[in-house]
Formats: structure tokens, sequence, C-alpha cells
């Protein structure tokens, strides 16, 4: 894997691939994924970018690229440096945070991340949420409020399109790395939405920010099926934002969008 993108240009997934099968021939083959098949070498590209061997590349369309740090143009931070860009970044995206929700999001070890949290003290302030403790936020950035639906909302500009109905696809960020889940995901929301307490295994509905129900999605040429199932009454006024954003969705996808509410028969993603 350390030669990867050595030529200069980056190797891509997908067509690349068979590149990358051609130079580690002898420890080719497929593996079953996601209902198809992968290269083996796929397997190697965590370990790869945890050693520093491999980033991603500049996107060719839809697909992704990788390459090595030395031909990225990419210039490599020191080890403290990146530390507290990544702990920063996440706050600002995810805060406020515990210990215990960096180290999942990190995969790091919880001992490691409140060490960490606490060589940061001057960047970050502790701030309690109520039935939740002490969390982690930025220094400066002003503590979430409830939402009517329980969530948090925080008062940066991008919160603006929080309210309302959303459609949000499999392994979205926003139910991926948000914590407590328990605001997240209330009542029937944690039975129906997580997959052993895994969230993104389902494309969600957000009302208010809050998981509101479950969604899928079915392609047929032009023609999009989208089986909503709320898991309350949306009433008249969600019903008409839920429309919108069905038809958001069809713009999105070049398709034509077909509402229907009702039970989602399909399991979670793998």
């Amino acid at each position: 894997m350390g030669r990867v993108g050595s030529r200069g240009r980056p190797g891509e997934r997908g067509h690349r691939g068979h590149d990358v099968r051609r130079r580690h021939a002898g420890q080719a083959g497929v593996l079953p994924a996601f209902g198809g098949w992968w290269p083996r070498w796929r397997q190697a590209l965590g370990t790869a970018a945890h050693r520093g061997l491999v980033v991603f590349g500049p996107d060719r369309g839809r697909r992704a690229t990788y390459t090595h740090p030395g031909r990225s143009g990419l210039r490599s931070p020191d080890r403290d440096t990146a530390l507290r860009f990544v702990v920063r970044s996440y706050l600002h995206a995810y805060g406020p945070a515990s210990d215990e929700h960096l180290a999942r999001w990190l995969g790091a070890p919880t001992a490691w991340c409140a060490q960490l949290l606490a060589t940061l003290r001057d960047d970050l302030e502790r701030v309690t949420l109520e039935g939740f403790g002490l969390l982690w936020q930025l220094a400066g950035e002003e503590p979430p409020a409830r939402t009517g639906g329980g969530a948090l909302a925080c008062s940066d500009d991008t919160a603006a399109s929080l309210p309302g109905v959303r459609l949000l696809p499999y392994f979205d960020a926003y139910v991926v790395g948000s914590h407590p889940r328990d605001l997240l995901f209330p009542g029937r929301a944690a039975d129906r939405a997580l997959s052993r307490g895994q969230a993104g295994n389902y494309p969600v509905l957000l009302v208010d920010g809050v998981v509101a129900g479950v969604w899928h999605l079915h392609r047929s040429g032009r023609r999009l099926e989208v089986t909503v199932e709320p898991l309350r009454p949306l009433g008249t006024a969600r019903t008409r934002e839920l429309e919108a954003e069905v038809d958001r969705v069809g713009r999105i996808l070049e398709g034509t969008p077909e509402l229907a509410v009702g039970r989602v028969t399909v399991g979670p993603h793998a």
C-alpha cells in the first residue's frame, strides 16, 4: 500500500482498483461487501491511512481517489497542531460532547481522549447539560438550547436549516456523529432507527432536528418511490414540508418522486 499513487497520480476507488490489483498480483482477490464484491486490497486502506501511507486525493466526479501524502501537495502539521485541529473541528460540529463521545468518534481509548481534552483546556470550557452532566465545548460558543422536540439547537448560522422536516440518507454525519443519543433518537426512534445501537444504518426522517422515523428509496429508471414511516402523526403542516423535501430529493437525483407514507419493510444497511 505504500506505493499507492507513487507515480504522482491518485489511485481511484473504482476502475483504478484494477491497476492496484495488477500491482499487487498474487495478493488480489475479492470478498463480499454490501451486496456485491470488493477487491481485497480495500481492506488495507484503513491500516495504510493510520500509518500515514495514504490520503484522499481530489475527487473525480463521484469517485474517491487516494494518493501518497508526499504526492498530495499537503504539508503535514506537527502532532500537537493536528490534534488541536481535530478536537476543535469535532466540538464545533458536534459539541458539547464528553470524553466518551470523542473516543467513539475517533475510535480511540476514552482515557486517551480525556487526557487530550485536558491538555486543551485553554481552548475549551465545561457546560452542564441536564441529565447528562458535564460536557466539553469550544470556549466562547453559546451553549445549545433544547428545541421543542427535545434536541439541541445551537446559535451558529448553520442551525438555521435545522427546524422543519428533513430526509437524511444512510450514514449521514449528523446522526452518526451527534450525541447524546437519547436526545437525537428519543423513545421509539432508538428501537426503529438504530441497528444494535449503531446510527446511520437507516435513512432517517428528521423533524426539528430529532429523528422521527425512517424512510426508503426505490429507483426504477427516472421513477423514485419514496416510502416514509413516521413514528408519530405529522399533521397537515409537517406533511406539506415532507412533500417539499421529497420533491427536493427528486431534483437532486434528477428523477420523478412519488411519496408513500407507510411501513418501511427494508432492513438496515450492513
